[in-house]
């Protein structure tokens, strides 16, 4: 499993709101500017970040983006879920239930059942606030 852009750009968009959360919408310039991120690439992050309620938009003059959570409340897992799909190492994972042929006589699959638990597990306790508050402020995220 390998984390894209998008993914690690998401994260550092969700911190970015949060950090410069003061009540008024935020414009994609801004956080374009800050994060050293392109801002065409940046509409397609926010886009999917809209549609699965991470943030509020508003159009027009004086709009932008505000986070729609307080920052405990996003995990880096939900995130991720948003930009990457399923979590999983390996392709027969991602259908709940699994439904590979050969699933009951696998000799591996409990093992990357396991793996996908543990990963899942450490993301999903992994918060914005903590990521904030581990390297104090600031406007530059390397991730």
């Amino acid at each position: 499993m390998k984390i894209s852009t998008k993914g690690r750009y998401a994260i550092r968009v969700i911190m970015d709101l949060v950090e410069h959360d003061n009540g008024e919408y935020i414009s994609l310039m801004d956080i374009a500017q800050r994060q050293h991120i392109s801002e065409k690439y940046l509409e397609a992050i926010i886009s999917l970040l809209k549609k699965n309620d991470f943030v509020y938009s508003l159009r027009g003059k004086g709009g932008g983006y505000r986070p729609a959570k307080k920052a405990e409340e996003y995990t880096v897992r939900s995130i991720l879920q948003v930009t990457e799909g399923p979590l999983v190492p390996v392709t027969c994972l991602e259908k709940k239930p699994n439904q590979c042929e050969w699933y009951a006589e696998c000799r591996t699959v409990r093992m990357w059942e396991g793996l996908e638990k543990v990963i899942n597990d450490y993301l999903e306790n992994i918060t914005i606030a903590d990521l904030i508050n581990e390297h104090g402020s600031g406007d530059n995220y390397v991730i």
